[in-house]
């Protein structure tokens, strides 16, 4: 696949398997604790404006072929379908503890739950799952305690630090440690991409220190800013004590491509969902 990418680097991984291309992060891989994955458009079943990987089953897709795409991807990562958990996104910063109970909830049960962006797990075996369309995907692994977290995060997210929340939802559970922690940040919109308003703009002024402004908002006429969700969320995790070194930020916009990833500001409403899989082994 030809990628744009933004900053030129091996930050993810392309991989095919089974016939479905999807990316994963090398900082992951190389420690040979976890699968993680982040899907594609190509390698599934669904037709027209979902075509062709589309994971979500609320925008009027094909159920089968949404369940299809599930069984693909499973078999692309060597996970089991009926063991995934899905998440209930609606840009909070609430993270759910899941068990061995949850194997399956949104897939092959029905959830009980709303407004979870994000969830956290130290059970092997199961696959955390959440949505995309150009929000940030947030992959955390605590390599001491083997647990693992994975979390959704647009600017209402961001600026309410839902990589810290996560963080700190691993450390009442699992006794999660920064120090122990590799954090990654999936593919989403980039800042050349992202036009925000003053009002946005204004939120994140409240949120982060005014050090950090100039690479934050960058300026434009009308009263508009370019918005870097990508460094935001790195300054979170940094502020939260994750080494430097133990943190991947991706280089990959989803709207960039529109031809490989799904992107809201591309086709709004009319589109399907990528998805982001973490899964401990």
């Amino acid at each position: 696949m030809e990628w744009i990418r933004k900053q030129k680097t091996e930050v993810l991984r392309e991989r095919t398997a089974a016939d479905v291309p999807f990316l994963t992060f090398p900082m992951l891989d190389d420690t040979g604790l976890v699968i993680d994955g982040f899907s594609t458009r190509l390698g599934g079943v669904s037709e027209g404006k979902f075509a062709a990987m589309n994971f979500t089953f609320t925008r009027g897709d094909n159920p089968a072929h949404v369940m299809e795409n599930y069984r693909r991807m499973a078999e692309a990562l060597g996970v089991e379908m009926e063991r995934m958990v899905l998440s209930y996104q609606t840009h909070t910063t609430n993270v759910r503890v899941v068990t061995e109970e949850d194997a399956g909830k949104g897939i092959v049960k029905e959830r009980d739950y709303t407004d979870v962006d994000g969830m956290i797990t130290n059970v092997p075996g199961i696959t955390l799952v959440t949505f995309y369309a150009d929000c940030v995907p947030l992959y955390l692994l605590d390599t001491a305690h083997k647990a693992i977290g994975l979390s959704h995060s647009g600017w209402r997210g961001t600026v309410n630090r839902m990589g810290k929340a996560t963080m700190e939802a691993m450390a009442r559970e699992y006794g999660s440690r920064p120090e122990d922690m590799i954090a990654c940040i999936g593919p989403s919109i980039c800042q050349d991409c992202y036009e925000v308003g003053e009002e946005v703009a204004q939120n994140f002024r409240e949120a982060f220190e005014a050090k950090y402004w100039p690479e934050l908002l960058e300026e434009k006429a009308g009263g508009k800013y370019q918005l870097n969700l990508w460094r935001a969320n790195e300054i979170i995790f940094l502020e939260a004590g994750i080494r430097p070194e133990h943190i991947q930020v991706t280089d990959i916009c989803t709207h960039c491509n529109p031809e490989l990833l799904f992107s809201h500001r591309t086709c709004g409403d009319e589109r399907g969902n990528l998805a982001a899989f973490l899964c401990l082994k």
